[in-house]
């Protein structure tokens, strides 16, 4: 989903247009950026929480040539997702894994059937 379908979908939800719409999550994400830089950690009830953090310098190795690389500190955004969040994925992966399992109880349903079906089958010696 790209922005432009998050303001759609909120714009008809609520009514307004999508222009404002736009610049209101746009406000939104800018106060993400901005506390997360100022404060380097932001929470957001039910839904989860940003912070950055700090990935030390080390010594790499390029995997072309094998040659040793120093790699400079960098400072990188994670994000833990909030109980609710957390919850309706594992939701998803029980859904998927059931239908998996339907999936697969009905492809060995349709070839014990045609196993029965080839087994059944006369024979005509002449």
């Amino acid at each position: 989903m790209t922005k432009k379908e998050i303001v759609r979908t909120i714009s008809e939800e609520i009514g307004l247009t999508q222009l404002k719409t736009k610049e209101i999550v746009q406000k939104t994400f800018d106060a993400i950026v901005d506390t997360l830089v100022e404060d380097g950690r932001i929470e957001l009830r039910n839904f989860g929480v940003f912070e950055v953090k700090r990935r030390a310098p080390r010594k790499a190795r390029n995997p072309r040539t094998g040659d040793k690389v120093f790699v400079p500190e960098k400072f990188v955004v994670t994000f833990k997702p909030g109980k609710d969040m957390e919850k309706r994925v594992r939701q998803l992966e029980r859904e998927a894994a059931a239908k998996a399992q339907a999936a697969a109880e009905q492809e060995a349903g349709q070839s014990e059937a045609v196993a029965e079906t080839l087994g059944s089958t006369p024979s005509y010696d002449t």
